[in-house]
């Protein structure tokens, strides 16, 4: 008899925990030693060796929500960006780069790739096309990031790990804004999945981490130069995030929901010029979203119209908070040309479509009619003489 697929939410809760051997306790104990014997030990333990138990445990459950073979864990979104791309990628390689990413991610491309003799193209569009055009012989990486940051716009993950597989080149997501519960890219073929698990993962705005999925062959890699960067999450941020991973499936199903419907309510207010949600029937990839996403998350973003003062907008809010980050239990919003995508040029963000108007909206789980309430009153509070 072949052993059973465990659910989602049964893996939330289960997988990757460490047992108490002594007291039998319901959660795992936390092993906050730096120092462990090393006669007769294999693995030998040590913190940024990130196989201590907290680390090595936690990390199976990253994989198994992913499908993946295994899993690694880091201090942050960015260093798990940083050290896929530097395995990957050395001196007199190309990496293929969606246009629509992360603002920090760009930022540590742009201020750094060229340092390193590594060679990069940005896509014009998110078409499969557009990504063929920028491939060259030495192309061994594609980079793509959907939904994206803060647009939400979508790429064809079967259709880019079916270009990549054809070069024989990697692809890397960045799966943090759908997180496995919506969309599980290795399915379709993509090689590495990457989170910011501050956010979704850690989902109560209080724990800094970062999350890599992939086969085991390509986590040793990652791992070689890992242990070397030093960038391990401390055993006791980890086991703040395997409780918060408990309920990342309910969380983010909530999320989801309030989401749906908030995007309704704001793409029927006539102070909105527009509202960019995976969605809804009007967002440019709502078809593709619906083949290769289980639902369409829990971020969106929006375009406040010029009658509107943005500061004023958020200084308005009452419940939802004007906050730097994303994901939480909590709503929050940005603005990303002065936050997540501060360090652009204004001519790069005005190409991505990134306009001094556009809220990007992290979805909490409060009642729909509380955050309906409290944009409203927002609204009205923050009209231009």
């Amino acid at each position: 008899m072949s052993k059973q697929k465990l659910g989602e939410r049964t893996i939330c809760t289960h997988t990757g925990a460490v047992e108490d051997p002594i007291f039998r306790g319901a959660v795992s104990p936390i092993y906050l030693s730096t120092s462990y014997d090393f006669i007769d030990q294999d693995p030998k333990r040590y913190p940024r060796y990130f196989n201590t138990p907290n680390q090595e445990f936690l990390s199976k459950k990253v994989a198994a929500l992913e499908d993946a073979e295994a899993g690694i864990l880091f201090s942050s979104g960015m260093a798990a960006i940083s050290a896929v791309m530097l395995t990957l990628l050395k001196s007199g390689d190309h990496a293929v780069i969606q246009n629509d990413i992360y603002g920090g991610t760009r930022n540590f491309i742009e201020s750094h790739f060229e340092s390193y003799g590594i060679a990069y193209t940005f896509t014009k569009d998110l078409s499969s096309s557009s990504f063929e055009s920028c491939i060259k012989e030495n192309t061994k990486l594609i980079y793509v990031e959907t939904p994206s940051n803060p647009l939400l716009k979508l790429v064809d993950l079967f259709a880019i790990a079916k270009l990549a597989k054809t070069h024989n080149i990697v692809t890397a997501i960045d799966n943090t804004f759908a997180t496995p519960i919506i969309q599980k890219p290795l399915t379709l073929g993509i090689d590495i999945v990457i989170h910011s698990a501050t956010k979704y993962f850690g989902g109560h705005s209080d724990i800094s981490a970062g999350a890599v999925a992939s086969s085991q062959a390509i986590i040793d890699q990652i791992w070689g130069l890992a242990k070397d960067f030093g960038g391990n999450l401390s055993d006791y941020s980890v086991w703040l995030l395997e409780r918060s991973m408990k309920t990342l499936a309910i969380r983010v199903k909530a999320q989801q929901k309030n989401a749906k419907k908030i995007a309704r309510f704001l793409e029927q207010n006539k102070a909105i010029k527009r509202v960019y949600y995976p969605g809804l029937a009007s967002h440019e990839n709502h078809q593709l979203a619906k083949i290769q996403m289980k639902g369409f998350g829990a971020m969106l973003s929006f375009e406040l119209s010029n009658e509107h003062d943005t500061i004023s907008f958020l200084k308005s809010l009452q419940l939802i908070k004007p906050s730097m980050s994303l994901a939480g239990v909590e709503s929050t919003m940005i603005l990303p040309a002065k936050t997540s995508h501060a360090l652009l040029s204004e001519a790069d963000r005005k190409a991505q479509g990134i306009s001094d108007q556009l809220i990007r909206f992290s979805v909490g789980i409060e009642s729909k009619k509380d955050l309906i309430f409290d944009i409203e009153q927002a609204l009205e509070n923050s009209k231009n003489n």
